[in-house]
């Protein structure tokens, strides 16, 4: 692509054209393969391989919503025993949504219906555990604006990536349990385990004390 390379081609920009709305945002990502490769891919790379993890979503998202007028954003949701997951952000009305991608059905969408970051993240608590059936989530980040990344092509230029994570981790992060709430937690009940791991990629599922599955 030469200069051009940062720049979409006729072939990724019809793609993208296609995406007027969050949940066509969203059904993009639910239309390709849930990666269980060891390797970040960038926007480009998702649409060229149609393949994507959490991460991979999250940024491919964030350039499609950009698109729409709004600033590129994530967050990320902690884990413990478990995969983090990150989310792009979106605003309407004041009130906050997300888009994802997930191996996980439960943990993809949100209508903008949300007033602050932890109401979001906490929308996804009952829904996010582990293959031991543990409730796993621990902590969200605050917004991580990709627009002050300056010039990063995380849009076209998979080593990229690892530099988003570094600045992701640098944003301040926030505890949603105390000690005493984490102790008690309850295991998730065999309903809500059986649906949310509809169409799941097994390659690609978190094994606690172990490797992907």
């Amino acid at each position: 692509m030469g200069r051009n390379r940062y720049v979409w081609t006729r072939e990724e920009d019809a793609v993208l054209r296609d995406l007027t709305t969050p949940r066509k945002i969203q059904d993009f990502l639910d239309s390709v393969e849930y990666s269980a490769d060891p390797i970040y891919r960038c926007p480009r790379s998702v649409i060229r391989d149609r393949k994507a993890h959490c991460t991979d979503g999250a940024l491919f998202a964030a350039s499609a919503l950009a698109r729409l007028g709004e600033p590129p954003l994530i967050i990320e949701l902690t884990a413990v025993r478990d995969d983090d997951h990150l989310l792009a952000i979106y605003r309407k009305h004041g009130h906050y949504g997300a888009v994802a991608k997930s191996n996980y059905m439960s943990l993809r969408f949100r209508e903008p219906v949300y007033r602050s970051l932890r109401e979001l993240a906490m929308s996804y608590f009952p829904f996010y555990y582990n293959l031991d059936w543990e409730l796993s989530v621990r902590g969200y980040s605050g917004l991580l604006e990709l627009e002050k990344l300056g010039e990063l092509p995380w849009r076209f230029e998979d080593a990229a990536v690892d530099q988003v994570i570094d600045a992701l981790i640098a944003v301040r992060h926030f505890k949603v349990l105390t000690p005493a709430m984490e102790a008690g937690l309850s295991l998730v009940d065999k309903r809500t385990y059986d649906a949310c791991m509809a169409g799941a990629n097994v390659a690609g599922l978190y094994v606690p004390g172990g490797e992907k599955g």
